[in-house]
């Protein structure tokens, strides 16, 4: 498991484009990287519409940003057509990124206790170091405060 502070460990995974995202490949760059629990449902929509709104500025600030959630790529790639993000979408189907970054908990789901991917954000400097974490994300607000935060970088 990650922790604050540290070095991140290279990983590589399948992205949007026909594309692989490798953290190493993006040395000198801030990456945000944002975990979401399914494409395509309410909150995450509006998650993404909200880091697609703020791009430019996160570009500005020298950042990459991807979301990771368990989908597959194909499914990941309908959505960000639909949706017309500018960033990647990264499939974790085996969890192996997911459970790196602890984002795997226990959920209740219309009653029911599922695992699933607890909404959460990281931020990585240009050194690979980890720097911030949010995790039980509200929507609502989010995107600006990770904007606000890596300003500081």
């Amino acid at each position: 498991m990650i922790t604050l502070d540290h070095e991140v460990s290279d990983f590589v995974l399948p992205s949007t484009g026909d594309k692989e995202f490798s953290l190493a490949a993006n040395v000198g760059k801030n990456v945000v990287i944002y975990f979401y629990p399914k494409d395509d449902t309410p909150g995450c929509t509006t998650e993404g519409q909200d880091f697609r709104d703020h791009w430019q500025a996160f570009t500005e600030k020298n950042c990459v940003i991807v979301g990771v959630s368990r989908d597959s790529i194909t499914s990941h790639g309908d959505f960000k057509g639909k949706m017309q993000f500018p960033f990647d979408l990264l499939s974790d189907e085996d969890e192996e990124i997911c459970k790196l970054f602890d984002v795997i908990k226990m959920k209740n789901v219309n009653g029911k206790q599922v695992l699933g991917i607890e909404r959460s954000t990281f931020v990585i400097d240009a050194q690979g170091i980890l720097r911030k974490e949010w995790r039980g994300v509200k929507v609502p607000g989010h995107v600006q405060e990770v904007l606000d935060f890596v300003s500081t970088l």
